[in-house]
């Protein structure tokens, strides 16, 4: 069974028209895309939020509609564990997203952060020279804060990224792993666990140059393209990690339970270079489907 979206503003994505539909139409204009089942309650609920909103806002997103069921291939390559999930995606990239059906209230907080309605002016910011804040002092103000609210939860979302921020992995994840089951599929704590597997990943990993030994002595040492993808990923040059990770999937997709993928996956969720990422999210795409 189909959903039909009410809203001119709305349309079904499949794996034919996902690159065209989303990922370039997202650099003109941002793509919530709702993954939703006819047999989800919850999504019943929030599907007609997402279509008011989307006429609300005149155009300034447009709302395309995964069925799950119908677009498995494309559910797994986004990592959706559960149902709905929203997702924004702009320049080719997700920027944000959350889990649940979400009370209107908050849809609209949550699009508000990212897109205005056409017929509406951006709010303008003060103190545009205000130096930006560290992640120190961050740290400092949220534990005040936590002290202060210690109901809020959100605040120790916030306080788990700015320990990443500081370098403090440890630290991090322990805040991580304590957040509520509701905050834990939000698309920021999403974004920090993919940083922390990949950071992981590496901890006992010789340095890139004897990576770069093993996979000349072998070009088929998997695991050698793997750590060293995932270093250079790290340590400021990312096309080279993601091109290590596009050689393993494209000659052996299986290697390791299919990790190249997930290494992609989680690659594309901690990058802030959404042309970058559109490209090569394309690449991978073409691979697959």
């Amino acid at each position: 069974m189909t959903e039909t979206p009410n809203t001119s503003h709305a349309f079904e994505i499949d794996q034919q028209t996902f690159e065209t539909d989303v990922l370039q139409a997202s650099t003109e204009t941002p793509v919530l895309v709702d993954f939703w089942a006819t047999w989800c309650e919850p999504c019943k609920s929030l599907g007609p939020v997402l279509e008011k909103l989307a006429g609300e806002f005149n155009g300034a997103f447009r709302l395309g509609k995964v069925d799950v069921d119908a677009q498995q291939e494309l559910a797994a390559m986004f990592g959706i564990k559960s149902i709905p999930t929203v997702m924004l995606v702009k320049d080719g990239q997700v920027i944000d997203g959350f889990a649940g059906a979400l009370p209107e209230g908050q849809v609209r907080e949550f699009l508000t952060r990212h897109v205005q309605p056409l017929e509406g002016e951006p709010a303008e910011l003060d103190g545009g020279d205000t130096p930006a804040e560290t992640p120190e002092a961050a740290i400092n103000r949220l534990q005040q804060a936590i002290a202060t609210e210690p109901a809020r939860a959100e605040l120790k979302l916030d306080l788990a990224l700015a320990l990443m921020r500081a370098g403090q992995a440890d630290a991090a994840q322990a805040q991580l792993d304590a957040l509520p089951a509701n905050l834990a599929t939000d698309a920021r704590a999403q974004r920090l666990r993919s940083e922390l597997d990949l950071a992981q990943a590496v901890k006992q990993a010789p340095p890139a140059a004897a990576l770069q030994q093993r996979i000349q002595a072998d070009p088929e040492d998997w695991s050698a393209r793997d750590q060293l993808g995932v270093r250079l990923l790290l340590e400021g040059d990312p096309e080279g990690g993601l091109e290590q990770f596009l050689t393993i999937l494209q000659k052996a997709r299986d290697w390791n339970d299919g990790q190249a993928k997930k290494r992609l996956l989680a690659a594309f969720a901690t990058l802030d270079d959404g042309e970058l990422v559109g490209r090569y999210r394309r690449r991978m795409a073409s691979m697959l489907f």
